[in-house]
């Protein structure tokens, strides 16, 4: 795991050693994503620089440092992440006669024996892993940008500066871009919106207008004599849907969960391979816990797990974590944290994710990974088993409200109503209601803090659509441009540019957008950066591409069966679990930003959210933001899902540093 900067054109800095200083300012920045190595390399001639931050996983030698140059000397690349199969992929160059001489063992090393075999693309293709990378063509005097089919690793790029002092500029943060003297720095309002929508800003859009995140299993092509850069997709995943759910897997039940287990053992086995000290984070829940039982019976020692506990109950699930690491023999490491402790976090949250991000279980998610990186170097993640296994309660819900309820053959008045009436109890009086019956109601009706997500829902209830009702289950605020001054939602794959997903039922049309978007834009941005903050590499077997594409072939059955989500998964963790010890209602990995708002958040919150402070800085509309802070306050709503969005970006707001002021 690493992280690279870079640049092509403009007219500052002159020479190679001025070249060489920015490139060390810009990676600089990012020395928490490679603390082992710096690198850095430039061509004068074609006015173009590469740096490069090595966090050391495989081949720790100096063989392994970056920027790296190509066999055949055509190709530099600068490389973050993990070719998995890299082995596999010598090999066939072995056999083919088109190996080099190799002078260690890195990904990166045969990835650049690849470029020179099989072209970019093709090289791409045939990797299983996850990455990002820039690459400069010395004979065609391009340069090339990829990323990984998911979405794993980030890539931030784009033109800044003007006429003579136009540059091409990329980063794997972007914290780094901010260094370059030509950087703009123009926040876009409009991305801001989307930011109030989502909790995130979704690909290709960022903070700042120039510059954008490359789209999942896209690569990308510029020049300085072609400075439009040519983008294009070598994977999609909305295809991979549409394949799937076209040609189901023929086989029995048993034949599906055998395969599925096939197929999650060698990634597992895959992304085992490291030279440095390897674990796994472990929540108790089906998907983490399927990964460490495939760890653990593929390994002669035991497995170090790790896991966060909170005192808050409903927030805590160290104590189902402890018993399934008992269960498996790992060697297991759990830390409760206070909400002090917690709380102490959030100050770094602006500069962790350099722009307004708003999933607050990037709390505990920083938190595990500081526990895990006391003993390990890599990291092992359950991420991704609800997008592509059926898991999330709103697939539930959902499928519930529009084909269980008939939601199209009730009126909307009637449902503008039911809405009124389930937003009129608190939240804390719905949880304390339904606390005493939860015992006689079927597990499949059976959710953590029951009575935010009731509010949630009810919010929805006037959709026309089961696209909009999907909409409105994601949105922070249903509608943004009414809080953001000036600002105007582009459109998404939510909005305006949807994939067609062609033979997908309701429920499976949910999983793919959140496969597209929540996925990549919300939960691999969380767990990168604040894995990637404290030095530590995370891998997730379940987006292994093969596992995916296997995953979209299941019968929808095999995924939601009964009312029991995640059917297919949970028959190959109970071979290795029993399943009264994974069997409970799904809690998430949240944090009571709600209470705490009301607690010791709130003189900071009231600080960041004060009409005047709103009014002076011109870009947040105080008057609907302090109704629902008002409103939180009291008690009557809980607002935490509107309001942190807006705190978050206050906060990266305030956090900018002094050039940016």
């Amino acid at each position: 795991m690493c992280g690279f900067v870079g640049f092509i054109g403009g007219i500052v800095p002159d020479g190679v050693a001025g070249k060489e200083s920015l490139l060390q300012r810009m990676a600089d920045t990012i020395t928490h994503r490679g603390p082992d190595h710096g690198g850095y390399w430039c061509d004068v001639d074609q006015n173009i620089g590469l740096g490069h931050r090595r966090l050391s996983v495989i081949d720790l030698s100096p063989a392994g440092y970056q920027p790296m140059h190509s066999p055949s000397s055509r190709y530099v690349v600068v490389f973050n992440g993990e070719a998995y199969n890299h082995l596999l992929m010598r090999k066939a160059l072995e056999t083919s006669g088109q190996a080099p001489v190799w002078r260690g063992h890195s990904d990166t090393e045969t990835l650049l024996a690849g470029f020179d075999a099989w072209g970019i693309e093709e090289t791409v293709k045939r990797t299983i892993g996850m990455f990002a990378f820039t690459v400069w063509d010395r004979q065609t005097r391009t340069l090339t940008l990829g990323r990984d089919r998911l979405g794993e690793k980030p890539l931030y790029y784009g033109w800044q500066g003007q006429a003579d002092e136009a540059t091409f500029m990329f980063a794997s943060e972007l914290k780094a871009l901010w260094v370059h003297p030509v950087f703009e720095n123009n926040i876009s309002r409009d991305a801001l919106s989307l930011e109030l929508r989502y909790g995130c800003i979704p690909a290709p859009y960022s903070i700042y207008e120039g510059i954008s995140k490359l789209m999942p299993g896209s690569l990308l092509r510029v020049s300085l004599d072609r400075r439009e850069p040519k983008v294009w997709k070598y994977w999609s995943g909305a295809e991979t849907a549409e394949f799937g759910v076209a040609n189901i897997f023929s086989g029995t039940a048993d034949q599906a969960v055998d395969e599925l287990e096939v197929l999650l053992r060698d990634a597992v086995r895959q992304q085992m391979v490291a030279d440095v000290p390897l674990g796994a984070f472990l929540s108790g829940g089906v998907d983490s816990s399927a990964v460490v039982a495939l760890m653990q019976a593929q390994s002669s020692r035991p497995v170090k797990t790790f896991t966060i506990g909170f005192h808050e109950t409903g927030y805590n699930e160290a104590e189902y974590a402890k018993a399934v690491a008992r269960h498996l023999g790992t060697d297991h490491t759990e830390l409760y944290v206070t909400a002090e402790e917690t709380m102490a976090v959030i100050p770094r949250l602006p500069t962790l994710y350099d722009e307004p991000f708003s999933d607050s279980s990037q709390i505990p998610t920083f938190l595990v990974s500081q526990l895990a990186r006391k003993h390990v170097a890599v990291s092992l993640s359950g991420d991704a088993g609800d997008e592509l296994f059926c898991g999330y309660n709103r697939y539930f819900m959902t499928a519930n409200l529009w084909r269980k309820m008939a939601m199209e053959y009730i009126p909307l008045p009637l449902r503008r109503l039911l809405s009124k009436g389930l937003t009129s109890i608190s939240p804390q009086r719905w949880n304390k209601v339904l606390g005493a019956v939860e015992n006689f109601l079927p597990k499949s009706a059976r959710f953590a803090n029951l009575g935010d997500k009731l509010h949630k829902g009810a919010a929805v209830l006037a959709s026309t659509s089961p696209d909009a009702l999907y909409r409105g289950l994601v949105s922070f605020w249903q509608n943004p441009e009414s809080v953001i001054i000036s600002g105007h939602e582009p459109s998404t794959l939510l909005t305006g540019n949807s994939p067609s997903l062609n033979g997908l039922d309701h429920t499976q049309r949910m999983m793919a957008l959140d496969m597209l978007t929540y996925l990549p834009d919300d939960i691999l941005v969380k767990v990168d950066r604040a894995a990637m903050g404290v030095s530590l590499e995370t891998r997730i077997p379940f987006l292994d591409h093969r596992v995916v594409e296997f995953a979209w072939r299941l019968p929808q059955s095999m995924k939601l069966w009964d009312d029991q989500t995640k059917w297919a998964l949970r028959q190959v963790l109970y071979r290795y679990v029993p399943q009264e010890l994974i069997d409970r209602p799904k809690m998430g990995f949240g944090v009571p930003i709600g209470a705490w708002l009301r607690g010791p958040l709130r003189e900071w919150a009231e600080g960041l959210l004060d009409e005047s402070r709103l009014k002076r800085e011109g870009f947040i509309n105080p008057a609907p933001v302090r109704l629902k802070w008002d409103e939180h306050l009291s008690g009557q709503r809980n607002w935490q899902h509107s309001l942190w969005p807006v705190l978050m970006f206050q906060a990266w707001l305030e956090s900018r540093n002094p050039r940016q002021s």
